[in-house]
C-alpha cells in the first residue's frame, strides 16, 4: 500500500529537499504540502527546479493532516507541538524535523529555546530517532523527533567510544563546521559568507544540550562538553572533529574494534581505514556518514572526524529513514543515493 505523505513547512530548505527525496521513494506518495505564507501558490513557483515535475499547490496545515498517513514537520521550533497533537489524536505518524521534542528535560527546553512543553503526555510519547543508535525504540512509534545536523554527526562520531568506556567524559571538545543551508533560508546571503569562515554561538549553541543528552545515554552519567560551530562558505555539509582523552589501556586496536563492532551492520555508516579522513565531499547528496579514527599518542587524545550532508543525513534523509523504520520498510528505500564524485 502506498504511504500518503504530507509536509508542513514545505517552502523551507528542508521541505523542498524532502519533496525531492520523496518523489523518488517508490513506496510513498506526496498527498499535500503545507505553508503558512504561500497557501494557494505552487511549490514550483518558489523552487523553479520543480517546474513540470512537482507543481502541487500549498495548502493549510489542517488540509495536510487530513489527507496524509505520515506528516513531516519542517517547522521552526515552537510550532510543531500543536500540529503533533492534532496528528497523534487522528492516529497519524508525526515526524518532526524541528527541535520541539528533542530535549527530554523541560527546564533545558526553556533555557535553550525559551519555550515550554504544551502537553507533557505527548512529550513522553516522543522518541529521539537517530536510527543507528536507537532503532529499537523507533519501531512502532507515532511521534518521531529527528536529531539536528550537528548532533547527528557528533553523536555518531563519539557514541561507540563512550559506550565502551574507552574515553574520559569530562573534557570532550567538538569542533563543528556547517554549510550555509544549515542555517535555513532566513540566514544572511551567501555573498556575506563567501571567502570567510568564523565561529558562531560559541559555548551557547542550542544543539549543545541535545548532544550531551544523547552521549549521557552511552556513558550512563552526566556529561558536559564544549561545542563550537563554524560557518563554512559551502552550500551543504557538516564536518565534526571531536576530541576526547583516552582512558588507560585504550589502544588504537581497541578503539577500532569498538567502532567496527558497533557499526558492522549499518549501511549508512562508512568507517574509514587508518590514515583516511572524513570529507563532506564524499557524502554530499547522500544519507551516508563518514567516520575516521585518529590517535594522538603524544597527548593521549582520541580524535574522531565525521562528515555528513546536513540536508540529508542531518535532516530529511534521516527523517525518511525513520519513516521507513516506522512503516516496516527497508531503511534504504528512497535513500540509495550515490554521492557524486565532484
Amino acid at each position: 500500500m502506498t504511504i500518503k505523505v504530507g509536509i508542513l513547512g514545505a517552502t523551507g530548505y528542508t521541505g523542498a529537499e524532502l519533496v525531492r527525496l520523496l518523489l523518488r521513494h517508490g513506496e510513498a506518495e506526496i498527498a499535500a504540502v503545507g505553508s503558512n505564507n504561500f497557501v494557494g501558490r505552487r511549490l514550483s513557483e518558489i523552487y523553479p527546479n520543480l517546474k513540470g515535475i512537482f507543481d502541487m499547490e500549498c495548502v493549510s496545515q489542517d488540509a495536510v493532516i487530513d489527507c496524509s498517513d505520515v506528516i513531516f514537520a519542517c517547522l521552526p521550533h515552537g510550532l510543531s507541538q500543536e500540529a503533533a497533537s492534532k496528528c497523534i489524536a487522528a492516529g497519524k505518524v508525526f515526524i518532526d524535523l524541528g527541535a520541539d521534542f528533542r530535549l527530554e528535560d523541560e527546564a533545558q527546553y526553556k533555557e535553550w529555546y525559551g519555550g515550554s512543553f504544551e502537553d507533557h503526555v505527548l512529550h513522553s510519547e516522543a522518541v529521539y530517532a537517530l536510527p543507528e543508535l536507537f532503532r529499537e525504540q523507533i519501531v512502532g512509534k507515532k511521534l518521531i523527533s529527528c536529531p539536528g545536523c550537528y548532533p547527528t554527526a557528533s553523536e555518531l562520531a563519539l557514541f561507540p567510544a563512550i559506550k565502551r568506556g574507552l574515553v574520559e567524559t569530562d573534557a570532550i571538545v567538538i569542533d563543528a563546521k556547517s554549510g550555509v543551508t544549515g542555517a535555513g533560508r532566513d540566514h544572511k546571503p551567501f555573498a556575506e559568507c563567501n571567502e570567510g569562515m568564523s565561529a558562531y554561538k560559541v559555548a551557547q549553541h542550542r544543539h549543545t544540550p541535545e548532544i550531551e543528552q544523547t552521549l549521557m545515554k552511552a556513558a550512563n552519567k552526566r556529561i558536559r562538553l564544549t561545542f563550537v560551530p563554524h560557518l563554512l562558505p559551502i552550500n551543504r555539509g557538516v564536518s565534526c572533529t571531536c576530541y576526547a582523552r583516552l582512558k588507560l589501556g585504550a589502544t588504537e586496536e581497541r578503539i577500532r574494534e569498538a567502532y567496527e563492532d558497533f557499526y558492522k551492520d549499518e549501511y549508512f555508516i562508512r568507517l574509514l581505514l587508518n590514515g583516511e579522513t572524513a570529507n563532506v565531499k564524499n557524502v554530499r547528496m547522500s544519507n551516508m556518514c563518514e567516520i575516521s579514527l585518529h590517535i594522538d599518542r603524544r597527548t593521549g587524545m582520541l580524535i574522531v572526524t565525521s562528515a555528513i550532508d546536513n540536508m540529508i543525513k542531518g535532516s530529511v534523509g534521516q527523517a525518511v529513514q525513520n519513516m521507513n523504520i516506522v512503516m516496516g520498510l527497508d531503511e534504504k528505500t528512497g535513500l540509495d543515493y550515490i554521492p557524486p564524485a565532484f
